[in-house]
Parts: C-alpha cells; structure tokens; sequence
C-alpha cells in the first residue's frame, strides 16, 4: 500500500490507542509484521509538549519508518503548529485524531466531539494539510461514522477529507455514541470507499485473520487497522498478513515464543519507562497476554501485587516455563480442552 511518498510492506495497521501504542508495543508489532502503527495521540496544546507524557511520546529512537504520530485538539491554527512541532521531532506522517470517544477528550471539544461541526473540520484539515504539505509529509485522518446513529455523517466527512488534500481515511465503523459497543457499521466504511479515491482504512472488530479477509472483501478497503485485538497478542499482525497473502494460516505461537516475546517486550517498556512507572504500566500487558490462558487470572493477581520490575520479570518467567511443562503438547491458544484434565497451578 502506498501512502504518500511512503510504501507500506502489507496494508495490516496498528491503531493508535492511548496507554497501549507506546514505542516498545510499536516495535513489537512492526517485528511481528505489521505493515505501519500510528503513535498515541498527542496532545496540540503547547503547554503540554515539555511534560513527561509527551515528552516519552515523543520518543521515536529506533523505530522503523515511517514515524506517524497522531496529534488531537480543536484549533486550526495550534494543530498546525502541532504537527511542524512533530515533524522536527521526527514524525513522518501526521494523523490527525477525530474518532477518539473518551469523556475528557470530547469535554474539550476533541476527538470525535468535532464530528458535531463540520466547519471547523474543514477549517483543521486544511491548516494542517497546508503545514506538512511544503514539507513533503503526508496527513491522515482518523474517525467515527458520526456523533450518534442519528447524526452519522461520515460520506460527508470523508469528502471535507479528501477535497482537503488527506492522504488516506481511517475509520472506526462505530459512532461516538457507540463508544466500543455493538457491531462495526461494515456498511457504512463500504459507502465511503465508493465515493473516496483516496485508500480507506477500516478499523473495528477486526480480531482474527478470516475477519480481516471479510471486511475486505465487502467493504473494498484498502487496508484493515488492528487496535483492541492486538493487546496481549501481538503476532496477530503477521497472521493476517500471512493469511491475505496466502490464504494459509500460521500455526498459533508456542509456550516459550510466547514466553519470549513477552520477556523482550517487557525488556524494552522497563527501558523505556524505568522502575517505577515500568512495573506500573507492565501489568496490564502481562494480564492481556494471560487473560484467556489456564490458571491467567491467578496469575495476574500474582503480577499486580509485584512492586519491581525484577521481580515481574522473573515472575513471568517461571510461570511460563511451568505452564509450558504442564501443556507440552498444547499451544497456549489453544488450552481450553487440554485444562480440563490438568492439574491446577499456582501463580508462582
């Protein structure tokens, strides 16, 4: 997939998720196959560059390009002047967030909550295409098929976008008033790609390789974009794009790949975010990666009373090696028989 000056390996996406898509889960997803992953959001609001969000935010170091970086508010003017700041600091790409539900984001008339003004839509779109446009860098829209099922307004937002010069449309087949619920308005990303020329990215409840495989095939997007999915179970990018281009699935991970990508993703978010705030943060990636396994929630219990990033380490590394000797044959995904007859294990 081509966007921009930029040509993307597959067209399998991580969205960007605030608290989840941080540079090692970035990394991690690229390494595992994903063809492109958009940064959490950042903030336009000057004030709020120099703080230690941000400023980790910020923080592209080693990571593979194109550097995308989402950027969110509700003044033209600042989100240009957001995204040239961005952009020296190594972003690639821009996005500009227009989808995010979240009550404090929304509050400050953010994320979705613009999707009740068309006119200054247009008038953030057009300040920020025409900041990165001399600049050579493309700008991508991400958002939401309306503010509720009575206001969905999303073929009009998808042509503001593309008379506006965006490069490509992202959008999360729900609206703001769905937040996370219900079914993915497949349908509605389908309409928008009929009268769009520029590639259209679906996003929503894409979860498994044959679910990505039927969204494409009815809604004719150009490429899908992984969020929740993807947490706790990052090698879900290189099964969907192994499955698109082959039809074939790849054999689930085993006990230690598991073990090892968990204890290399874990390596780089304690270098990333130090002690303190690294067990902190850890803890809900451990649980997503164990949640559906035998014996996870003992052992997520275990995780969240640990207070050091030793200690977590360790931790997770015994519990896989003695689950992998308790289920030698059995891939962890697929446990659900094989438990039954097993004997119960104790987080260690």
């Amino acid at each position: 997939m081509q966007l921009g000056p930029w040509s993307l390996p597959n067209n399998v996406f991580v969205a960007p998720m605030a608290g989840v898509t941080d540079r090692p889960f970035r990394q991690l997803c690229k390494r595992l196959g994903a063809g492109y992953a958009v940064s959490e959001m950042a903030a336009s609001n000057p004030q709020l560059w120099n703080s230690v969000k941000s400023s980790r935010r910020l923080n592209h170091d080693g990571e593979i390009d194109p550097i995308a970086v989402q950027i969110a508010g509700a003044d033209p003017e600042m989100m240009a002047q957001a995204a040239i700041f961005n952009i020296e600091k190594g972003a690639r790409i821009i996005d500009i967030n227009m989808g995010c539900p979240v009550k404090k984001v929304c509050q400050v008339a953010s994320g979705s909550a613009l999707l009740r003004h068309e006119d200054l839509i247009a008038r953030i779109l057009d300040s920020v295409v025409s900041a990165c446009s001399p600049l050579g860098v493309p700008v991508t829209l991400k958002t939401r098929t309306g503010w509720s099922r009575e206001q969905r307004n999303a073929l009009r937002i998808a042509r503001l976008a593309q008379d506006s010069g965006i490069s490509a449309l992202i959008l999360h087949g729900r609206t703001r008033e769905d937040m996370y619920n219900g079914q993915a308005e497949y349908e509605t990303i389908r309409s928008v790609k009929e009268i769009l020329t520029i590639p259209v990215v679906a996003n929503g409840d894409i979860d498994s390789p044959q679910k990505a495989r039927q969204v494409l095939d009815f809604t004719k997007a150009d490429a899908v974009m992984i969020g929740r999915a993807a947490q706790g179970r990052p090698w879900i990018f290189r099964e969907i794009d192994h499955f698109l281009r082959t039809g074939e699935h790849l054999p689930a991970p085993t006990w230690g790949e598991m073990r090892d990508l968990l204890m290399h993703h874990l390596s780089d978010h304690y270098g990333f975010y130090g002690e303190s705030t690294g067990v902190r943060t850890a803890r809900k990636h451990i649980g997503w990666y164990v949640e559906a396994l035998p014996d996870g929630q003992a052992f997520r219990d275990k995780i969240n009373r640990l207070e050091s990033t030793s200690e977590q380490f360790a931790c997770v590394d015994r519990w896989f090696t003695a689950q992998s000797e308790i289920y030698p044959d059995t891939s962890p995904t697929n446990c659900d028989n094989a438990k039954k007859s097993a004997p119960v294990l104790k987080a260690a």
